[in-house]
């Protein structure tokens, strides 16, 4: 039995994705970002920080999503290069450049939707942030010119890791400064795969806007 702990719209959609990609069959639950669930001496007996996702598998719970990511792929020898395959590097890289530019992401997603009242943001780091998230963008859009993947050999767990960062990516970023991020994002959501894990795993529950402005100092 596997079983994926979830909140619909978080990173344990790139679980989610993975296993769909994967052909592995897993039961979810579901939890919430608002209602205190996730500090529950439950949950937190899962993932020690009360983050999502964690992932019962094997005897054991894995918390992480990109160990969880790397774990999977060792587990079934798919979708991953293997030590010793030259693109394996590239592999690592690109698994911990997705949490990298995640992590800049959920700073985003708190000042602009979490932090309440607005009177607590910080104008000042929401600028350096996105600012930030831009590098991380040209970085990636860079790389991907020309390419349908990460990695040079095809889809791999790595674009699971990354894909799922994009449509959050432009909340805060215009598409129109990234056309091979735009064109990479389009291919991610159109593979079947993301389809069955986007109906599986439910309606995004952390976005109301297209797009977060900066708002004025």
């Amino acid at each position: 039995m596997i079983r994926l702990h979830h909140v619909p719209g978080s990173r344990s959609m790139r679980v989610l994705w993975l296993l769909e990609e994967l052909g592995l069959t897993a039961e979810l639950q579901n939890w919430s970002l608002v209602d205190g669930s996730l500090r529950s001496p439950d949950f937190r007996a899962l993932s020690p920080a009360g983050r999502i996702p964690a992932l019962e598998v094997d005897g054991r719970s894995i918390f992480e999503s990109g160990a969880i990511v790397q774990y999977l792929t060792e587990r079934e020898n798919r979708l991953a290069p293997l030590p010793g395959d030259p693109e394996r590097i590239d592999f690592l890289e690109w698994i911990n450049f997705a949490e990298t530019q995640a992590n800049i992401i959920q700073a985003l997603n708190i000042h602009h939707i979490f932090l309440r009242p607005e009177t607590a943001r910080s104008v000042a780091l929401m600028k350096l942030d996105t600012k930030r998230l831009a590098v991380t963008a040209r970085a990636l859009n860079a790389h991907l010119e020309g390419k349908k993947s990460l990695l040079s050999s095809g889809f791999s767990a790595a674009d699971c890791m990354m894909g799922f960062n994009i449509e959050a990516l432009f909340r805060f970023l215009p598409e129109a400064d990234y056309p091979a991020v735009v064109a990479y994002r389009d291919a991610m959501m159109a593979r079947p795969a993301y389809q069955r894990a986007l109906a599986r795993g439910g309606e995004d529950e952390i976005y109301t806007r297209d797009f977060y402005e900066l708002p004025d100092a």
